[in-house]
């Protein structure tokens, strides 16, 4: 299985409506395409995780790249896993700015921009905060 995960900057902030609507439309096309993951969004700025077939995965996040809604696509880390790590959704998705349920391990993370080089040069904290949010399923 593989999987990557990206940061990047909305060009213009995202309404609850826009953001709704970005995930109908990334659960169709991923559920149908095999893919898994989990999106955060916070301020502005997008995590991202992505996980499935590779050839699908890169090919996704080609797509991704050139998408103008964001920029300063940063790719943090990528490789096998055993198995899938958000099994359960083929796009999860938590807006960190407004939803209020966050999951202990979370306060270390409120006040850092998912583009901070605390997450973008290592990979290490990304995939932690993306995990955590498993336990809100």
């Amino acid at each position: 299985m593989f999987y990557l995960v990206y940061v990047s900057a909305a060009v213009t902030w995202f309404s609850e409506a826009e953001l709704r609507g970005l995930m109908a439309g990334a659960r169709v096309a991923n559920q149908h395409a095999g893919i898994t993951g989990m999106l955060l969004y916070k301020d502005g700025n997008f995590m991202q995780a992505l996980e499935g077939d590779e050839k699908v995965v890169r090919g996704l996040f080609s797509r991704i790249s050139r998408d103008l809604r964001h920029r300063g696509v940063v790719l943090i880390d990528s490789g096998h896993l055993a198995q899938r790590q958000f099994a359960a959704w083929s796009m999860g998705f938590v807006d960190l700015g407004r939803d209020a349920d966050h999951p202990a391990g979370y306060s270390r993370f409120l006040e850092t921009p998912l583009t901070d080089p605390s997450f973008t040069q290592v990979p290490g904290p990304c995939r932690e905060l993306l995990q955590l949010f498993c336990q809100l399923d």
